[in-house]
């Protein structure tokens, strides 16, 4: 098939991954950079820059320096070796943290002191009283909590953990007439807290100060006996990519324990420092991190802005963020009758977090008490520090039930939590699998067999997102309720062959990765290709967080030269171009970066006038359709469709929050004037509460007129 589509695998069609992940981070800088967001919103935003940069340095620049410290010369479907790629990421990666800090500095704390609170950016800029606040501060709370550590030919440099921060130091002996300078360095605890409250003003302005400018202040009380030539912060990321050699791990749990330790001490491939830094403690640092060039990023303000989250969630604020929405209940589900009894009547859509996570979780809670439930399955990739749905299989186990639990071991910066709870489950009598050889089971499944008058009968719940209470508030994912006996059959089928590797003859509604869901989509995609050629009705619109298979993208560049319209809505990665003539031009992308992470995987084919809806937890990525396990499930419901077709319609419909990608691979706001916003994170709040009004599912009308707001001058 690669063959019949290599007409359009030319890599100047391609942008590259790394190149496109930046230019997603650059739109979430957008947000913190909008003055018409809330104050708080904006620093929320660039707080998720600063961690979504550094997860990328840890996972995505690790890799490709691992791929030139092994000589690879491999090219990306782009073009570009790994050293190319480095060269680029970094120039682009330099800007985008200037932009960063000349928001954060420029527009941010000028506008916080406007709004009545002051970060006190230097421990130079105390007044007498709050330096004496901050000195007791110190000696009280601080001061007992630091280990100082020296460099000399006895004590060799020390371990710094990845993502710390860190007050380096050169020092003189008092009574050395030499002045010979040694190296010392202090952690900032992060057991306390970086925002330290300082004595509200007589104007009653809030002021904050950071906890390593309390240090820096106070540095000369660690090393008595010495002179503290210059104190400078500094921060590390290192590679914290695992590599597990699954085939020859014995125990795969014990193998992802010993390569959790060796995270935090991986090679450094970023220096953060700040402006001003004295130019002998930098080459130190340089030289004990074997780290030089682009890998050192200076900064003009605070190292590490993800603080600005716990900024985010002082009191006395709430004016300056947007109002807290609260998850409603779905419409179909306000009434008295057990859960089993309601899926009965018929599937349930449900679309998080408008609709409350609260039925996913009563599905198992609701099993684990049923007398007549006799086994539960559920595949968990990431889920809440504190889990209900944990809670409730560990019950179901307790009471007797089969309980069987796919825990994937190796969901990243989750492998820790995740083999606490595997454990957990174990000793309440669950059968746990640790994910599968090779591949990282990302699917989002749960079947619950239940014995009922007429005979066995399976409730299955299939979604998009995790199995998370917590970030089903913050992410927006759909998930069905369904009896359906095809997907009940295929639903044990998966279960079977996540425990028994054992593959079904065929499969009745259900298409999983890694072995058919790619031919899968290259087949719908194709069809509405034939369509189009025939003179047929053909449409795609396509919905994901990240878009950078080169077949896939090919096979979307084959449909837009026959005439199919192509609308995909594409929160991060975007290796596709647009506005290639004669290949992308009936393609159009747009990113929406809002208040929920945009989450769901949605996919519409027209099919000549017989429309098909599928939604799954796959991405159109390698890794998910060659490299993971996942379900790409069918909405064959009359009305579920017409209400995900609904939803499809409002994001395309946005013009507040979309970014649309051009030619050039930028990617630019629509103007608004003279139009009716819509923003279509707020639209869908403001609709499902006035369905909950209703007490019942609303009917969607194509009809409806998008006017959730004024028109803009």
């Amino acid at each position: 098939m690669e063959k019949e589509l290599s007409m359009y695998m030319d890599p100047s069609y391609y942008t590259n991954r790394e190149l496109s992940w930046i230019k997603f981070n650059e739109r979430v800088l957008s947000e913190a950079r909008d003055k018409n967001l809330p104050l708080f919103e904006r620093l929320k935003f660039l707080s998720i820059t600063e961690s979504n940069l550094d997860e990328f340095f840890m996972i995505r620049v690790a890799s490709l320096k691992d791929m030139v410290h092994a000589g690879y010369t491999k090219k990306d479907l782009a073009g570009l070796t790994a050293s190319e790629q480095l060269e680029l990421i970094l120039k682009q990666a330099h800007e985008l943290v200037n932009q960063q800090y000349s928001t954060y500095s420029r527009s941010l704390l000028p506008a916080l002191k406007q709004n009545g609170l002051e970060v006190v950016v230097s421990h130079e800029d105390l007044t007498k009283e709050q330096g004496a606040f901050v000195d007791r501060y110190f000696e009280e709370n601080v001061y007992p909590v630091l280990t100082p550590m020296a460099v000399d030919s006895s004590r060799p440099f020390p371990l710094i953990r990845n993502k710390s921060l860190n007050i380096g130091a050169l020092i003189a002996k008092k009574d050395d007439p030499e002045k010979k300078l040694d190296f010392a360095t202090v952690q900032v605890p992060s057991v306390l807290p970086r925002l330290v409250h300082l004595p509200d003003g007589k104007d009653g302005e809030k002021r904050v100060i950071l906890l390593e400018e309390i240090i820096e202040r106070n540095i000369g009380q660690l090393f008595l006996n010495y002179d503290v030539i210059c104190a400078d912060p500094y921060r590390i990321i290192r590679n914290a990519d695992l590599t597990i050699d699954e085939d020859e791990a014995a125990d795969l749990l014990n193998e992802i324990q010993k390569q959790l330790k060796k995270r935090k001490w991986g090679e450094v491939i970023r220096l953060g420092v700040q402006d001003g830094m004295d130019s002998r403690l930098l080459k130190i640092l340089k030289k004990e991190f074997h780290i030089q060039g682009d890998d050192v990023f200076t900064v003009g303000g605070p190292l590490d802005l993800t603080f600005l989250m716990k900024m985010y969630g002082m009191e006395g604020f709430d004016h300056l963020k947007h109002p807290s929405y609260k998850p409603q209940p779905v419409p179909a589900m306000m009434n008295d009758d057990d859960i089993f009894t309601q899926i009965r009547r018929g599937d349930i859509f449900l679309h998080h977090p408008y609709m409350t996570f609260d039925p996913v979780v009563n599905f198992v809670k609701q099993a684990a008490k049923d007398p007549d439930v006799l086994a539960i399955k559920q595949t968990l990739y990431r889920v809440s520090g504190n889990s209900p749905i944990i809670a409730a299989l560990a019950q179901a186990a307790e009471n007797g039930k089969q309980v069987s639990v796919l825990v994937e071991l190796k969901a990243r910066f989750d492998e820790e939590n995740n083999i606490i709870w595997a454990k957990m489950l174990e000793k309440a009598g669950c059968h746990v699998i640790y994910g599968l050889v090779g591949l990282k089971t990302h699917s989002k499944i749960t079947l619950v067999v239940r014995r009922e008058e007429d005979g066995i009968r399976r409730y299955v719940h299939l979604g998009t997102g995790n199995y998370n209470d917590s970030t089903a508030k913050l992410y927006t994912d759909c998930g069905l309720l369904t009896c359906s006996e095809p997907i009940g059959e295929d639903a044990t089928a998966v279960f079977n062959m996540l425990s028994g590797y054992s593959e079904p003859r065929k499969w009745n509604k259900l298409s999983l990765a890694p072995l058919w869901l790619r031919n899968k989509f290259i087949s719908l995609i194709r069809r509405e290709t034939s369509n189009a050629r025939q003179g047929k009705p053909a449409h795609i619109i396509a919905k994901m967080n990240s878009l950078c298979d080169k077949e896939v993208i090919a096979a979307l560049y084959e449909a837009s030269a026959a005439g199919v319209k192509v609308e995909l809505i594409i929160r991060g990665i975007c290796c596709l171009k647009v506005g290639i003539p004669g290949i992308s031009e009936n393609i159009s992308v747009r990113s929406l970066v809002g208040n929920f992470l945009e989450h769901a995987r949605i996919f519409y084919f027209l099919n000549n006038g017989q429309e098909e809806i599928y939604m799954g937890s796959a991405d159109w990525m390698p890794r998910n359709l060659d490299k993971r396990v996942e379900i790409l499930f069918p909405v064959e419901d009359a009305s579920i469709m017409k209400e995900i077709r609904h939803i499809l319609d409002i994001q395309l419909a946005d013009n507040v929050k979309a970014q649309i990608l051009q030619p050039d691979g930028t990617y630019v706001k629509i103007d608004k004037r003279g139009k009716n916003l819509v923003c279509a994170q707020e639209y869908f709040c403001e609709e499902a509460v006035e369905r909950a009004k209703e007490q019942m599912p609303a009917e969607v009308h194509s009809e409806r007129v998008f006017v959730p707001a004024e028109p803009m001058d």
